[in-house]
């Protein structure tokens, strides 16, 4: 496949140029022409993703090719991942080692704010978007090209992009805040989820799968600040949902031969929505409960929910003790695509992908994967004395 990579051999051809179906929502200017312009004028650097990226190319809702980096890859971390489900990022990083793709994990980024500005209004934009560029320009720096692990994160930095390239006034303050913290202004050509990354390992992985997911059967929740933010981003596929949904972790369903199945209220949000989970979490719990798991339930009566969104875990899965706790028809485990991946490859379930933080029972999903669940306790329970007495200092590699 040729792939348009921007390096040596130039930027791609202006979208004018190119032939596809923009839609009705796909922008008179496409923003990566945008963004090479402003690198032409000297208000910004474009960070490129080149061959030593191993790029693949995927479909978009309205037919512009997106490129994904594979190799070299610095990971924009979750704070609500590392602190409510650390299992998910650390299945990420399991899956790049498994497959021996080179990654960074930095140690020096910040959370990207995003909270603040959708939940508490109380940020300002030049703010919002100083962090984002900070965090890109440390990527830049390091040498690695940058993804993100929260579905929020990826559409904050999405919606950043376009305010950056359309106000010269958010720009000029971007710029001072940089300057003061001797950061170049720097914005990656594309900025890309975790996902949109396992969705292009989805055949490397299954050529690795060791554990027969045949019997499962998933219900799959997109994530609204995955598929719904800047919806030109999102990756689609024709031969799934006929390109009508995205194709971001059915597609690894149905790559790892379980069952993908369909409910009614898959374009509903998981019930998290920001606001609402910090000043009406009731209402939160309800429709993650009633709205989202009782109708999969229902519908679909599903062995394990998967999505690919920091939030959305959280929510569909914690907010089931309390329904549960009423009578009420959920108790479905809910886990990321990359702790499914991760699993299907032969990860240890609580010493990588640390399913005993999740509140719904997994023991019944583990049996069906055809996991010994007490033998894998008694594993993780044997590790975590070890490293609590000082007789070893950190869970290593050849002990998962």
């Amino acid at each position: 496949m040729s792939l348009p990579i921007i390096g040596a051999a130039g930027p791609p051809k202006k979208a004018k140029d190119r032939i596809f179906d923009r839609g009705d929502r796909m922008p008179a200017t496409y923003y990566k022409d945008q963004l090479l312009d402003l690198e032409a004028k000297g208000e910004l650097i474009v960070h490129r993703i080149t061959e030593e990226n191993d790029p693949v190319e995927v479909d978009t809702k309205y037919g512009r090719k997106k490129i994904i980096p594979r190799q070299n890859t610095w990971h924009h971390k979750s704070c609500g991942q590392c602190g409510h489900i650390p299992g998910y990022s650390t299945s990420i990083f399991w899956l790049h080692r498994a497959l021996d793709y080179r990654y960074e994990d930095p140690r020096d980024q910040t959370s990207c704010t995003a909270w603040n500005y959708y939940a508490s209004s109380t940020s300002n934009p030049a703010a919002q978007a100083a962090v984002a560029l900070r965090n890109f320009a440390q990527a830049y720096e390091d040498g690695f090209y940058p993804i993100i692990h929260c579905g929020t994160s990826y559409g904050h930095y999405k919606e950043v992009r376009e305010e950056l390239l359309h106000h010269q006034k958010l720009r000029d303050q971007t710029r001072r805040v940089l300057d003061k913290l001797g950061k170049p202004m720097v914005f990656p050509e594309e900025v890309v989820h975790y996902s949109e990354w396992i969705h292009v390992m989805r055949d490397q992985i299954a050529a690795r799968q060791v554990r027969d997911f045949s019997g499962i059967t998933a219900t799959v929740h997109p994530a609204c600040h995955y598929h719904k933010l800047v919806v030109e981003d999102a990756v689609y596929d024709k031969e799934l949902y006929d390109g009508q949904r995205t194709a971001i972790v059915s597609a690894l369903v149905k790559a790892l031969g379980a069952e993908v199945a369909d409910y009614s209220t898959w374009h509903d949000c998981c019930g998290f929505g920001f606001r609402h989970i910090l000043v009406s979490r009731d209402f939160s719990r309800s429709f993650a409960t009633i709205r989202k798991i009782e109708r999969m339930k229902e519908e679909a009566d599903p062995d394990v929910t998967l999505t690919h969104d920091t939030g959305c875990v959280t929510t569909l899965d914690k907010s089931q003790f309390a329904a549960q706790a009423h009578g009420r028809n959920v108790g479905i485990p809910v886990m990321s695509d990359a702790q499914f991946a991760a699993l299907a490859m032969g990860a240890h379930p609580y010493k990588i992908c640390q399913l005993h933080w999740h509140g719904v029972d997994m023991r019944p999903l583990m049996e069906l994967m055809g996991i010994d669940h007490r033998k894998a306790w008694t594993e993780f329970e044997e590790t975590s004395k070890a490293i609590k007495s000082g007789e070893q200092d950190f869970l290593a590699w050849e002990d998962c």
